[in-house]
């Protein structure tokens, strides 16, 4: 076979990450080899997001970008994968000559097909969506990997129709992947020397395997799995591997999950409940099928059920109709859960979605822009206080790397998610590395990260063997 070099560039969510070691995996099986530059690939693709405006254009400036490699080297080919492709793949194909091929978020086993197709001098597309395809057995490539932590995607798709989001119509149906293949994917990175997965869907809490959309038991002879059930199978791989998740969704989230959290050490206490507004009225137009006192009894049961758990949360300014009077509901909704994190944005009209058809985007720019920069404020605040709580206690830190700022530094994450900097060397000599579970003390915070010191390692990671003949 043929050796070929791909380069895979992934943008947007943790999904796409995903997808794109997914995509590796049934290049690899047809040869291509993953580089970490374009210039040194014969392939070239972006995993592409449309879930802003701006994660477009930064796509299309990047392809406009590659115009050069593709004059120097006529072989190459230029691919677009992912939820853009799907929602753009006219405007791509006519508007974007330099693009050889378009492949939607279910059509990945098609690949090779299609390289076939471009390979004879035609352009390539396909972007149908499927209501079964989850990628379930297949084996992915872990592109960029620290060999410490990793991605599992448990679920595809959304039935969830909230109106300011594309995913619905970029990524198709809801479906469930079997959790046979997700708990065999599990132990097969703690074998490899994993020690942290992520488990990954639009909406975790509505993972539910063995039943159809009708609600009813497709196979008798296996149990129906829901998510609660699921974290705990992953959970029970390896009490060396910890398990971390995202999104939860408030209006599916329960106790039982938390409770599963709570029984096991090894599952990180550490949630993202994005919330987008704290206003009833608006959360109602967006259709996200709660309200805020629906949210904040989530809220408190989280802090019941799991009191040193970590949150963080979406918001979303500007929404259509958003008053004053709702944005300061955003703002003391915050005050009230005291967020560790937030990611936080201005509303982007997206085309086809319900807010797009259905309400004007009513809100001006500068007014979103100030509303933004007051929940930012809010925020910062909460952050450095949330982080500030962690000084002078012993936490335990799974180490993922070198600091970017000094290579006398690694860093790490506690159980809630917190970016944890220690010195390379314990003070009795011994060096730290990567994959080792440490304890230590922590000694300054900042509002973005904690400083520590060691104390003990708690589980040294042992170095991979090497390969057979090396």
């Amino acid at each position: 076979m043929m050796d070929k070099k791909v380069y895979i560039e992934s943008y947007g969510c943790q999904m796409n990450v995903s997808d794109s070691e997914v995509v590796a995996g049934i290049l690899a099986k047809q040869g291509y080899t993953p580089v970490d530059r374009p210039e040194n690939a014969d392939l070239v693709l972006l995993n592409t997001c449309s879930i802003r405006d701006k994660a477009e254009q930064t796509v299309l400036n990047r392809i406009d970008g590659l115009q050069h490699l593709k004059r120097k080297n006529r072989d190459l080919k230029l691919g677009v994968l992912g939820c853009m492709a799907e929602r753009m793949r006219e405007e791509l194909l006519e508007k974007k000559q330099v693009v050889d091929l378009v492949v939607g978020p279910d059509a990945y086993r098609s690949l090779p097909g299609l390289l076939e197709e471009v390979g004879s001098g035609q352009k390539a597309v396909n972007v149908l969506l499927s209501r079964e395809e989850t990628y379930g057995e297949l084996e992915p490539v872990r592109l960029g990997s620290n060999g410490i932590t990793a991605f599992v995607t448990i679920m595809r798709g959304c039935d969830n129709m909230c109106a300011f989001c594309v995913v619905p119509f970029t990524r198709g149906r809801e479906r469930s992947r079997d959790p046979r293949t997700i708990v065999e994917e599990c132990r097969n990175l703690v074998e490899q020397g994993y020690r942290e997965v992520t488990l990954l869907g639009q909406n975790v809490d509505s993972y539910r395997w063995n039943v159809d959309s009708r609600g009813d038991v497709k196979d008798p002879d296996q149990p129906v799995t829901d998510f609660a059930d699921l974290l705990d199978q992953v959970a029970r791989v390896s009490p060396l591997l910890r398990v971390r998740y995202s999104t939860s969704h408030p209006k599916d989230m329960t106790d039982k999950v938390l409770e599963v959290m709570a029984r096991h050490p090894n599952i990180c206490d550490y949630i993202h409940l994005p919330v987008q507004s704290g206003s009833s009225a608006v959360l109602e137009r967006m259709n996200r099928g709660y309200t805020r006192a629906w949210y904040l009894d989530r809220i408190a049961a989280i802090r019941r059920i799991l009191p040193q758990a970590a949150i963080s949360t979406d918001i979303i300014t500007g929404f259509c109709g958003e008053t004053e009077e709702d944005h300061q509901q955003t703002l003391s909704l915050m005050e009230e859960v005291g967020y560790d994190m937030a990611y936080m944005f201005k509303y982007s009209e997206r085309p086809k979605t319900l807010a797009a058809r259905k309400y004007p985007d009513d809100v001006p720019d500068d007014v979103k822009g100030r509303r933004l920069q007051e929940v930012i404020d809010v925020q910062n605040k909460q952050s450095l206080a949330r982080m500030q709580r962690y000084v002078g206690r012993e936490q335990e830190v799974l180490i993922e790397g070198v600091s970017r700022r000094s290579a006398e530094h690694l860093f790490g994450r506690n159980s809630q998610n917190a970016a944890v900097i220690v010195p390379r060397t314990m003070p009795d000599g011994h060096d730290l590395r990567p994959g080792d579970l440490v304890r230590v003390t922590v000694s300054g915070a900042t509002s973005g990260s904690l400083k520590a010191e060691p104390l003990a390692i708690v589980h040294r990671r042992e170095p991979a063997p090497e390969p057979v003949g090396a």
